[in-house]
């Protein structure tokens, strides 16, 4: 069994004891806890907070322990069923809420889940608020609503059609261009809730071919349900097959986006934001923002506009922060996660498709040559296992060190910059004793060397 707490949330394993997995009893610590911040912050007992969850078979379990526990806060929850991410944090703004408790584990295997804690904007919580949850959930000392004023639970469904709406409502979306198209499409939703969301999306588009792969939110999933390229053959094969325009996979609860070709291969995840950046920045000239394990094609590809690119250390809060510091008209995160501003600031793959095939049409092309436009660059992801005697900052810092010659960004670790084409980030884990390296060049032989060449030195290092 498994229990990671973190700033940014709970997440664990369902089943086992109190502490070792996602128990009933670890569920309402931290529940209680983001209850008592969000009255703290308002100075007010009754608030309104949205819940939502993806389709995992786990979900309904944890979804009623989350709500039950929230009203004996005397919180009144807003409780929209099963909906994505992107869903869920827009349901907090539609309905001016004060907070709200998404249930998922995003990409982890069916016997995970979690909660992920979002503000009055349908944001994640920040570091201080995250830190405050973690001592309250471990000292437990909950002032819970007496009979008189215990909270209510009020049920709204269908709520991924408001969210449809707004994107259909966006200036930079063309339904009369991807209509015209006449696309046709396929989709892997792995039986979660992308299966509720994306056919009615695609349809609100205007596109007519539409061939579903797992769309059915039953919560088991048909393979790995984080969208990797190993774990997207069938879709591949199926798009090839069925001489399909392109395809679009989702992880559980669809914050982030895959995109297949017309022949089957990946675009890559790392292209995602950018291709949709492309099309933005043709139309509104400004700055972006990706974090600092992202590929550099999107730097290049706002500097092509006249933009600046910012890179913010990794984690959606993060890359959130520096978006609204530098203004950005378009943010994300190269695992296939696109923020668009005008809509709201998280990461959506919704509005990642609806945007890509605007673009896609506009552009008159196909995907893989569409792709064949953009800058190439391979990124290599390593990490190196250590003994938890092992001083993890003091080995960063020799790095550093012995790197001081070259650009270093040491916002998230230590990114060393080499050239105009490669760079390698190092970054050590939160919750175990981990370094994550990450090393970006131009084809796949000279990433992965970057990265074999480091973890030799951190190897000599640690011996």
């Amino acid at each position: 069994m498994t229990l990671i707490k973190s700033i940014s949330g709970i997440r664990g394993t369902i089943g086992g004891k109190q502490g070792e997995g996602l128990s009933p009893i670890d569920i309402v610590k931290f529940t209680a806890a983001y209850a008592d911040l969000i009255q703290n912050l308002n100075k007010k007992k009754s608030i309104s907070i949205v819940t939502g969850r993806d389709a995992r078979i786990s979900g309904k379990m944890v979804h009623s322990i989350v709500n039950q526990t929230l009203c004996s806060m005397g919180c009144n929850v807003i409780d929209i069923g099963m909906a994505s991410t992107p869903t869920t944090e827009m349901a907090v703004k539609f309905e001016n809420a004060y907070g709200g408790i998404i249930i998922t584990a995003s990409h982890n295997p069916r016997q995970w889940n979690a909660l992920k804690l979002l503000n009055n904007k349908g944001e994640f919580l920040n570091a201080e608020e995250g830190k405050y949850i973690l001592k309250l959930a471990e000292a437990a000392e909950f002032d819970f609503s007496d009979i008189d004023n215990i909270g209510t639970v009020s049920f709204i469904g269908n709520y991924e059609l408001k969210h449809i709406r707004s994107i259909i409502d966006l200036e930079l979306v063309d339904i009369s261009a991807i209509q015209k198209a006449n696309f046709t499409v396929a989709i892997d939703c792995v039986n979660s809730v992308g299966g509720i969301c994306i056919p009615p999306l695609l349809k609100a588009l205007g596109v007519k071919e539409i061939i579903e792969l797992y769309t059915e939110p039953t919560g088991e999933f048909p393979h790995n349900p984080e969208p990797l390229p190993e774990h997207l053959t069938e879709i591949s094969e199926l798009i090839v097959n069925k001489k399909a325009d392109v395809g679009f996979v989702v992880d559980p609860d669809v914050d982030r986006l895959a995109i297949v070709c017309e022949d089957g291969k990946m675009f890559g995840e790392e292209y995602t934001l950018v291709a949709v950046a492309d099309y933005i920045l043709q139309h509104k000239k400004g700055n972006t923002v990706s974090n600092m394990s992202s590929t550099r094609a999107l730097r290049d590809i706002t500097e092509s506009y006249g933009g600046k690119h910012f890179a913010s250390a990794v984690g959606e809060v993060n890359v959130v922060a520096e978006m609204k510091k530098q203004n950005a008209v378009i943010g994300g995160e190269g695992n296939g996660g696109v923020i668009y501003p005008p809509l709201h600031y998280g990461r959506d793959a919704l509005v990642g498709i609806a945007l890509f095939l605007t673009n896609l049409a506009k552009r008159g092309t196909s995907v893989s040559k569409l792709r064949a436009g953009y800058p190439n660059y391979v990124i290599s992801k390593n990490k190196i296992q250590l003994t938890p005697d092992i001083d993890v900052d003091n080995v960063l810092s020799l790095i550093h060190k012995k790197y001081q010659d070259k650009e270093i960004n040491t916002a998230d670790g230590i990114k060393i910059i080499f050239n105009n084409s490669e760079w390698v980030h190092l970054r050590k884990s939160n919750t175990e004793p981990i370094i994550r390296i990450y090393a970006e060049s131009t084809n796949n032989k000279n990433a992965d060397l970057l990265a074999q060449n480091i973890i030799k030195e951190i190897n000599i290092l640690i011996d």
